[in-house]
């Protein structure tokens, strides 16, 4: 699933190719993909893009009178740039047809759970919202205070929308190698020290994989948007060494491929996470759908 620094990248690439420009129409695949009635697609043709933004891992096209097209990728779904009015077929759901260029929103597999809203003003445009914060946007009392309304892993509060915004389980387990923390750790149990720790951790990391991925698309459109990269310390990287220690890269997988990847040396003082013993723990304490990892 795209993450924060995945659309951040689309949204830096879709600027430079979108603002100001006409919508000619909106071509749909399927209609499937389009999950709301009113606005209907046709009231956006012609209308202007005033801006792009990001809602959690949704990205927002902002159109002329307040109407916003709220595309949610979702785990499968990317986008993709191509020559003007370009045939709409598979994997592609719904094209956008501008002057310089069709932006494509594509999907594959056979779940189609990527998705396109058109809503009309800000209110609409809010029901949209998960509810987490932006780290940019805050400081280590912020995020503290929103990782302790409930007691829950780390794992699963940097991950959940509705605490924080644009995580999942990629840079979540990223995140945590970086600050030295268990992923089961339970957010009651931090200490001062260690809350300081994470913060830093967590804005570090973002930052960083936004600005290189950003720096690797350049003036092109990203074609390999993926949570699996080679670069990264543990996030699919089971059995590899982790860059820091050496050590081989534990796993543990749990609930429709959801998982998470630690280092034993740096994380766990060198305890192995079984699944077996943490069953119980986490089946109160760990998305059971995908819409509760968006």
């Amino acid at each position: 699933m795209p993450e924060l620094p995945d659309i951040e990248t689309y949204l830096h690439c879709l600027r430079a190719r979108l603002d100001g420009e006409p919508l000619y129409q909106i071509r749909l695949a399927s209609p499937f993909v389009l999950r709301s009635v009113e606005p209907a697609p046709a009231s956006a043709q012609g209308r202007r893009v005033t801006g792009l933004s990001r809602l959690g891992k949704r990205i927002i096209i902002a159109l002329q009178d307040e109407l916003y097209l709220v595309i949610h990728l979702m785990i499968a779904g990317r986008l993709r740039w191509e020559q003007p009015a370009v045939a709409l077929r598979r994997p592609a759901l719904a094209a956008f047809d501008f002057p310089a260029g069709t932006l494509l929103l594509t999907e594959a597999g056979s779940k189609k759970r990527a998705s396109l809203h058109l809503v009309s003003g800000e209110e609409g445009l809010t029901a949209h919202d998960p509810g987490g914060i932006e780290l940019a946007q805050v400081d280590v009392a912020g995020f503290r205070e929103a990782m302790t309304r409930q007691n829950h892993t780390l794992k699963r509060s940097l991950s959940d929308p509705r605490i924080l915004s644009g995580i999942g389980n990629a840079y979540s387990d990223e995140i945590l190698h970086r600050a030295g923390m268990s992923p089961f750790k339970q957010t009651a149990r931090l200490t001062d020290d260690e809350w300081g720790r994470l913060f830093r951790a967590a804005r570090e990391v973002l930052e960083q994989w936004t600005e290189r991925l950003k720096g690797e698309v350049g003036d092109g459109f990203p074609h390999k948007v993926t949570a699996f990269r080679e670069d990264f310390a543990v996030h699919g990287r089971y059995r590899k060494p982790c860059p820091v220690c050496g050590s081989p890269v534990q796993r543990i997988v749990y609930a429709q491929k959801n998982e998470a990847n630690y280092c034993a040396r740096c994380q766990t003082e060198g305890r192995l996470l079984a699944d077996r013993a943490l069953s119980r723990l986490l089946k109160s304490d760990w998305p059971r759908t995908l819409e509760e990892l968006e």
